[in-house]
């Protein structure tokens, strides 16, 4: 178990290192592609941009797909500012509250990247007595770029324009009490659990009785990631996502979540009591949940039309959204359900 919760860890990381904010991934999942050559298989990029790879198994026709996403929150530049700083518009979730004071940077089409901060407009305590009192939102906060620039006209000479991506640093870290810190856990975390699994299986030479799928989705975060590319035959799917952490919530970051209903409503009853069955008879450490504002890529591929059971499970992780956080235990939890459940 350890070896492979080791690589998770390291692929996650490896992942976490790739700016991949909604519509902009085809970097992250160019490494995908190329991981999950060296492991032994064949992935495809679908149309949309996504990677499906099949894992083998026996049965194709009562087939399993696990789904996962590996874009990010971040920004898009909506207006060069005529003090030269950038207005700019959330992807996904992003909350400006937590996007205040974190590094980014800024890609533009054709001139390459630029270094900057997310700041409050007037950011000095010092000068602007409104400080504490401003309400954090995108039209409160800018990008300051580390760029010698006072004006609209020297920052559009920079090649920089509307419609250029802010991808923020994830700061990641791992403590030596095995903890996992970093923005976007949601989701690389679970992509490396999956990368995990498809190791397992070529290392011990496994073949599930029934067909495997993994599905890497790259719009996830604006609603739409799950909704295409299942194959024929996929009875379940079953996607693989962060765990809330919080107030009314049962699972830590040790452990992994089950989820039984979120905001697109219950999950499959039937699929939901054969997790558990398979986390209990195999000792693993898990909870049972119900979330409060979450919608999870597979509820896009329920609503594409697709008839099949559906299920969320994830490693617990504390301030989604947020500089987020995790533990070993979480993944090795949820690996061992993948493992268990699968068989």
């Amino acid at each position: 178990m350890n070896q492979y919760v080791d690589y998770i860890v390291e692929q996650t990381k490896k992942l976490l290192s790739i700016d991949s904010p909604s519509g902009y991934t085809r970097e992250v999942t160019k490494y995908l592609m190329d991981e999950f050559t060296r492991l032994g298989y064949a992935p495809q990029m679908t149309v949309k941009g996504g990677v499906l790879v099949d894992l083998g198994g026996a049965d194709k026709e009562n087939a399993v797909f696990l789904e996962a996403h590996v874009d990010t929150l971040g920004g898009m530049v909506a207006e060069v500012k005529s003090n030269g700083a950038l207005r700019i518009t959330n992807i996904g979730g992003m909350n400006a509250n937590n996007a205040e004071a974190e590094n980014c940077r800024v890609v533009t089409r054709f001139n390459g990247s630029y270094e900057g901060t997310c700041q409050l407009a007037n950011a000095s305590v010092h000068v602007n007595g409104e400080y504490s009192s401003t309400k954090r939102t995108f039209d409160s906060v800018e990008i300051v770029l580390d760029e010698k620039t006072d004006s609209k006209e020297t920052t559009e000479k920079l090649g920089i324009c509307t419609g250029d991506y802010v991808c923020f640093d994830p700061r990641t870290r791992v403590t030596e009490k095995g903890y996992i810190k970093s923005r976007f856990l949601d989701d690389k975390l679970s992509a490396g659990i999956l990368l995990g699994y498809a190791k397992y299986l070529k290392d011990e030479n496994v073949t599930p009785a029934r067909g495997i799928y993994e599905h890497f989705t790259v719009y996830e975060e604006v609603g739409h990631g799950g909704a295409a590319s299942v194959p024929a035959g996929v009875t379940e799917a079953i996607s693989v996502d962060m765990g809330c952490v919080g107030d009314g919530l049962a699972c830590t970051e040790h452990q992994v979540s089950i989820c039984t209903k979120d905001s697109g409503g219950p999950y499959c009853y039937d699929l939901v009591t054969a997790l558990v069955t398979a986390a209990k008879e195999n000792n693993i450490d898990y909870a049972l949940d119900v979330y409060p504002h979450y919608g999870s890529d597979v509820e896009a591929t329920l609503s594409a039309g697709y008839d099949l059971r559906h299920g969320l499970i994830g490693p617990g992780v504390y301030a989604s959204h947020g500089y987020e956080r995790s533990h070993k235990d979480g993944v090795a939890n949820t690996f061992g359900l993948i493992k268990a459940y699968l068989g």
